[in-house]
């Protein structure tokens, strides 16, 4: 079962196969609401859900469908247990403590930086010639902000983008199997560094999350060590990769619908409604993963306590029953019930900060340039964790 799901959260099936070589999984999405909204991934595999109320549902239903979904030993995955892959009150406790350091208000005090960063990366880009938007933009942006979150000094940034990239790629395999030797190196260097920088910070307080985080107190007490190391983890995995996905996926949308570009350069208002349609339409996170605690009833079929289920974030943001034309882009859609970033008590903690950092890139790409076009459109599959790891681009 774990291997299917490390495999492909939304594999395509054989009978289908024709239609690749890279088949876009929202083709499959649609087919799956249509047919099999709830249905076994392999003879045996994890279930895969494609409508929205029934995702809702199991992202509401936290004491039915836990999100505790490894069965390895907390000490087997190392360290402390992260709020993503954890249940109340464990969750709430973790929550609530780096929810008081974590205010809107801290990460709009960013806007000026970010907006700095972006600019600076988008000086740099090539004009009239194929680049990779990804090392280019798409992945150092992050990267910089969640570095300078956590007082990640600029020299250190690019150990931080690979520690990143080697703890992502694994994550399936630290959940259900054995991570890999790059995987525990980077992990046990990512400790390192950041346990040297705790205890400095426990000396002499700074300005920036993690010194927050450090020092914030409630009535559940401080964050212990396993916990922050936990959290800077958690930034790594959802913080990089959510933006990452998010940028790219803007990327696609200015090239299939060059009319988008022209309206955010006209109007840079409209960013904010353009993030959440490119969050609905391109999900940076196609999907989850759940484990039932008792058998229960989905859509008339019954899963078995202890099952894996995998709810389809990415089709359940073009289910035909909840959006109108949901495969047409629509800048300005309202509303917008999409699940891009998740639903329940685990919707993204950092929302705020990928929806900011969304918002000023679309407006300076659009400021900057005039047109953006995809050099191998083909290759650019959305609808995976994180977005494509290339997209070949050319602005003009």
């Amino acid at each position: 079962m774990e291997e299917d799901l490390r495999l492909s959260f939304s594999r395509i099936p054989p009978e289908m196969s024709e239609t690749a070589p890279a088949i876009d999984p929202y083709v499959w999405f649609t087919h799956l609401r249509q047919n099999a909204p709830v249905s076994r991934m392999d003879d045996n595999g994890p279930w895969q859900v494609a409508r929205h109320a029934d995702v809702q549902r199991i992202l509401r239903d936290h004491e039915t469908f836990s999100s505790e979904v490894s069965t390895r030993p907390i000490e087997e995955r190392g360290g402390a247990p992260s709020m993503l892959f954890s249940d109340p009150p464990l969750h709430h406790r973790l929550r609530k403590l780096v929810s008081v350091a974590f205010k809107p208000a801290h990460i709009e005090a960013q806007r000026a930086q970010i907006t700095s960063r972006c600019e600076a990366l988008i000086d740099q880009i090539p004009t009239g010639e194929p680049f990779d938007l990804v090392p280019a933009l798409a992945a150092p942006l992050p990267v910089m902000v969640i570095a300078e979150m956590l007082g990640v000094e600029d020299g250190n940034m690019a150990e931080f983008k690979l520690w990143s990239d080697a703890i992502f790629s694994n994550i399936a395999d630290i959940l259900f199997a054995e991570p890999s030797e790059a995987a525990v190196t980077a992990s046990d260097a990512m400790n390192a560094y950041f346990l040297k920088e705790i205890e400095a910070l426990r000396i002499s307080p700074r300005d920036h999350l993690l010194s927050r985080l450090v020092h914030v107190e409630t009535d559940e007490g401080h964050l212990t060590d396993e916990e922050l190391l936990s959290f800077c983890r958690l930034l790594l995995i959802a913080g990089n990769e959510t933006t990452t996905g998010l940028i790219t996926a803007s990327a696609r949308i200015f090239h299939e619908l060059p009319e988008t570009l022209i309206q955010l350069k006209e109007d840079p208002e409209l960013a904010p409604s353009f993030v959440e349609e490119a969050l609905r339409f391109y999900s940076p996170f196609s999907a989850t993963a759940r484990r039932t605690t008792r058998a229960v009833d989905l859509s008339g079929q019954t899963i078995e306590a202890g099952e894996l289920v995998i709810p389809l974030l990415a089709s359940a943001n073009r289910d035909e029953s909840v959006f109108d034309t949901p495969e047409r882009f629509k800048i300005d859609r309202s509303p917008n019930p999409h699940m891009g970033l998740g639903f329940g008590i685990h919707f993204c903690l950092g929302a705020h900060l990928a929806r900011l950092e969304g918002a000023i890139t679309a407006q300076r790409l659009c400021r900057r340039f005039s047109r953006l076009r995809l050099v191998e459109p083909e290759l650019a599959i959305m609808g995976g964790l994180g977005g494509p790891k290339s997209l070949i681009v050319e602005v003009v």
